[in-house]
């Protein structure tokens, strides 16, 4: 976004509205509509006149908040947006409400299709209509209503974990709120809540009974290939914690190590966090749900990380063009998912990706279309893969080991095991916390399996 000052200084446009903070519902309502069915925009409440003419501020913003929430909710369907954030400037309070690009639908105002043209909002004519509803005219599988399942089918805590978060108190209006979040919908008697799938898979009791299809599977691998011998875990849960569970997974397997630069030592990982972490997020909020029997597979290899999502790409969005346009598949799941801190909402994930690869020196991610899916590929720092690559023991120094170590893995290469005990005969100067020091992380660099306890340990090639 923008900052204040820029957008205030502009004149209305495309993406840009202002309005007074007593402006008409159905007048803000229909320039969300027009922008929704645009590329997106920015409105700032409390500023009248086309070209910024004079700052009002606002006078009471809770009622503007409301309005806000309001004329998102009266839209056809109704727009799941980011909270309005209050801003100041210099003493006037304002009130700034985000409409994202790339939004998965069509929307209307009483019937009434508009998108923004120049600083005005005009009706869309036939024939972009129909290319619109072409590009856009699903609908989202996130937002379907579930009256299989009652609100009984959600996990509490987990909801009030939510309102908490976006500021929202239980006993108000959190079940009002998780409907205008795309969460819940209106049952067929008019009055009461039933989840809808996005309700359910971020915050029901059972994911793997409704929904099989949302399971994460993690693989390493220790060589460059598929093989017989893996490490795998299947994280079934909410999409919130099982996002976290697979991030914390992947990060804990990952390589990591540390080398001298000179005096300096430098620590270093297999891919950047942040690059695997958009990986996962952006297969997790934008696979598509609806297509059962396979879920999320992310593949650890020791010179790349394979992220597998179901799903080939939504609406506009080419091979080509995946940089530069925006298309959420799920608009309620990214916009709870963004909620939580874990998703940016505007969708700048795949800009990100490849800025971290680049400043960690590694090649641009990788993009490929499937028959029935999506690929990500990162290519990660290259290291040998076991000690019997190893043909020059400056690799070793390059990896960080110091010379205890090189002569530990040597050891090895002849013997087959080696214990605390050969080390000292190794190393007769040097204390045995040291030594311990020096096997545990060979252990952690996954060059070495610990086998046995106590007196009996030894350590092998893994």
């Amino acid at each position: 976004m923008e900052p204040l000052e820029t957008l205030l200084n502009q004149a209305e446009g495309p993406t840009l509205a202002f309005m007074r903070e007593r402006c008409k519902l159905d007048d803000l309502a229909e320039t969300l509509v027009a922008m929704a069915n645009g590329q997106g925009g920015t409105v700032l409440l409390g500023v009248s006149g086309r070209n910024r003419t004079r700052i009002d501020g606002l006078n009471d913003v809770e009622a503007a908040r409301d309005l806000a929430l309001e004329a998102a909710l009266i839209c056809t369907p109704p727009l799941v947006l980011p909270l309005p954030q209050i801003v100041t400037y210099q003493s006037a309070t304002l009130l700034l409400i985000t409409v994202p690009p790339g939004l998965p639908h069509v929307y209307s105002l009483h019937g009434k299709y508009v998108q923004r043209e120049g600083a005005t909002n005009q009706p869309l004519m036939p024939d972009a209509l129909r290319r619109l509803l072409r590009d856009r005219g699903e609908v989202s599988w996130d937002r379907l209503a579930r009256e299989d399942v009652t609100l009984n089918d959600l996990d509490t805590n987990k909801v009030v974990a939510y309102a908490r978060r976006i500021g929202i108190t239980i006993d108000g209006n959190a079940f009002d709120f998780l409907f205008r979040r795309g969460c819940l919908a209106r049952a067929s008697n008019g009055t009461d809540y039933c989840p809808t799938n996005a309700g359910l898979i971020l915050f029901g009791n059972d994911i793997e009974h409704y929904f099989p299809q949302a399971e994460i599977t993690l693989v390493q691998y220790r060589g460059r290939d598929l093989a017989d011998e893996f490490e795998r875990e299947d994280v079934r849960d909410t999409l919130p914690e099982a996002a976290r569970r697979a991030e914390r997974w992947l990060m804990e397997h990952m390589r990591k190590g540390s080398r001298m630069v000179g005096l300096e030592r430098q620590d270093w990982t297999q891919f950047p966090p942040a690059a695997v972490r958009e990986a996962l997020i952006n297969a997790i909020a934008h696979r598509d749900y609806g297509v059962r029997g396979e879920g999320i597979r992310i593949a650890l290899f020791a010179d790349r990380l394979e992220c597998y999502s179901p799903g080939r790409l939504p609406g506009h969005v080419t091979l080509e063009n995946i940089v530069a346009e925006r298309f959420s598949r799920n608009e309620a799941l990214v916009q709870v998912l963004a909620d939580w801190g874990l998703i940016e909402r505007l969708g700048y994930g795949i800009d990100r990706m490849i800025q971290q690869m680049e400043q960690a020196g590694l090649p641009p991610p990788t993009f490929r279309e499937t028959a029935a899916g999506f690929l990500v590929v990162l290519q990660g720092q290259v290291f040998p893969t076991s000690v019997s690559e190893v043909v020059d023991t400056q690799e070793w120094v390059r990896m960080g080991l110091n010379e205890r170590q090189i002569a530990a893995l040597l050891h090895l290469t002849e013997h087959r095991r080696i214990t605390n005990r050969d080390m000292q005969e190794l190393a007769p100067d040097v204390s045995a916390e040291t030594i311990r020091r020096d096997l545990a992380d060979l252990v952690e660099r996954g060059l070495l399996l610990k086998v046995g306890e106590k007196r009996a340990t030894y350590y092998i090639l893994k």
